[in-house]
């Protein structure tokens, strides 16, 4: 018992180092760069609302958003006065294309730990996301893609609209799915996770909706008036905030087949876009 209570101490200090280091990084960070402007981080009612902020570059973040963040996420989680988390992008045309690959490949060129950093901070803040006690809320209102599916697919919540368009693009290149993508696109419904982690492919709001990658579906003019009724919730719980997207969500209606027939290898309609599911999918069956 001495040995795990020791191992125990060991962990708990070395987890409060880290988080130190991380604080003492941000404030260094922010007296160079106008991170403050990217990332907007708001105590609204009941409800910590994040703010992705460079519609410009379609909301892509950086190392600085990483980790304002994380601290934001885990500072709301032990708040008693927070009682869910809201995340969304600005400028209407994208939640989150992913990462500043610009910003990480001129790091990598020079030898700098930036890129370092950037993958091993992201994939903290990926778990923060997934093990979040309190309810998670992602508006992925427009481009989901790449680190944009770390930052929403692991919560709760994950609301489309007509306007979402969800893809793993670096599967193109020949990287393995990332942010998580091992972990939940096998257990997305059939084998369209298999699919998508082979072949990059987009789905648009209702499709990632019936996929599973959404939880809710809800057109994008209604998304105001959703976040205020979220954010007026007293207390809430997971199930008041699950019927409060309910009361939203339309119903989905768009495949022309099946997961079932999608197991079997069959040709799948969505959005009046043929795709052919060739005999390697039908190999995991």
């Amino acid at each position: 018992m001495e040995f795990y209570s020791i191992l125990y101490g060991y962990s708990t200090l070395k987890t409060l180092f880290y988080l130190v280091s991380l604080f003492l990084r941000v404030q260094s960070m922010s007296k160079h760069t106008d991170s403050t402007a990217e990332v907007l981080l708001e105590k609204r009612g009941c409800a910590g609302v994040i703010t992705l902020n460079r519609p410009k570059a379609l909301n892509a973040f950086n190392l600085s958003m990483i980790r304002q963040i994380f601290l934001q996420l885990k500072t709301w989680e032990k708040d008693p006065e927070t009682f869910l988390i809201i995340i969304k992008g600005t400028g209407g045309k994208a939640f989150c294309a992913g990462g500043d690959i610009r910003a990480i490949t001129d790091a990598g060129k020079v030898g700098d730990r930036l890129t370092q950093d950037f993958f091993r901070e992201e994939y903290i803040l990926n778990n923060a996301i997934g093990t979040c006690q309190k309810p998670y809320v992602a508006l992925i209102d427009g481009i989901t893609m790449g680190g944009g599916v770390g930052l929403s697919v692991h919560g709760h919540f994950r609301v489309a609209t007509e306007k979402t368009l969800f893809a793993m693009p670096e599967t193109a290149i020949g990287l393995f799915p990332d942010v998580g993508g091992g972990y939940f696109l096998p257990r997305l419904s059939g084998k369209i996770g298999y699919c998508l982690a082979l072949t990059g492919f987009r789905l648009k709001g209702r499709d990632s909706q019936k996929a599973g990658i959404a939880t809710h579906f809800v057109e994008s003019e209604k998304l105001p008036a959703l976040e205020e009724d979220l954010i007026a919730l007293k207390s809430p719980s997971k199930e008041n905030v699950a019927d409060v997207l309910n009361s939203y969500h339309m119903k989905v209606i768009c495949w022309l087949a099946t997961i079932s027939n999608f197991n079997k290898g069959a040709t799948i309609k969505l959005n009046n876009n043929l795709i052919y599911i060739t005999i390697i999918c039908c190999m995991f069956v």
